[in-house]
């Protein structure tokens, strides 16, 4: 079980608060309003209402002995860089920043911010694909390169097997499971053959998984 401490709950800390408590991790949610602070206490292992900023304050969290220590404020960058770097100084072992551009990002990494996370960045990429895309009915990005898809089986295969269609010898494509009626098969073999109505999870360069389903 994993202890987080988490500063900011605006609308993005209070759902992380939330998405938090369902891995049963042991939460310290802390904020400078006691209605936002109030709002988290059916999520949270306590909440305290504080400033992040406040040297003092952050001295008295232990930070030292939580495994993460997340920054999710939002709307205020300077109290958002301050705080990351109260944490670092005070032997945090792992700080989380929020970043709404790539020069935030560079300044939070600088004092010595461990990690950057890009809510909108990465909430926009998604949308962008799921519904610019056609026939995308999901879609998480792995690494600089590669994304897994969740993709309709193209008319053309259906009917078809995994070997006759071999798109990962063409393509690079690996396909990692299917889904019908909200049900996973993640037993592919070459002999697997395609259905209408299925969606495919699906691994690659997005450039290929242009390619291979014609997005």
């Amino acid at each position: 079980m994993k202890s987080i401490l988490l500063i900011g709950l605006g609308r993005f800390g209070t759902r992380l608060a939330e998405r938090l408590s369902e891995t049963h991790a042991e939460v310290l949610a802390v904020d400078k309003s006691e209605k936002n602070v109030n709002a988290v206490l059916p999520f949270v292992t306590d909440a305290l209402i504080g400033d992040g900023t406040d040297e003092e304050f952050i001295k008295t969290l232990g930070v030292q002995n939580f495994d993460a220590c997340i920054v999710a404020i939002g709307t205020d960058f300077q109290s958002s860089l301050e705080t990351a770097s109260l944490l670092k100084e005070s032997g945090a072992k792992r700080v989380i920043s929020r970043a709404s551009s790539d020069r935030q990002a560079n300044l939070l990494l600088k004092i010595g911010a461990d990690e950057i996370v890009f809510p909108e960045k990465q909430i926009a990429d998604w949308a962008a694909i799921r519904y610019g895309a056609d026939n995308v009915f999901d879609y998480l990005k792995i690494s600089g390169e590669y994304s897994l898809f969740e993709v309709g089986v193209p008319e053309s295969w259906t009917g078809k097997t995994v070997t006759e269609v071999d798109v990962r010898r063409k393509y690079g494509v690996n396909i990692i499971a299917l889904k019908k009626n909200g049900t996973v098969d993640p037993v592919i073999t070459p002999d697997t053959v395609f259905t209408a109505g299925e969606t495919l999870l699906v691994l690659g360069k997005f450039k290929e998984m242009q390619k291979c389903f014609k997005m």
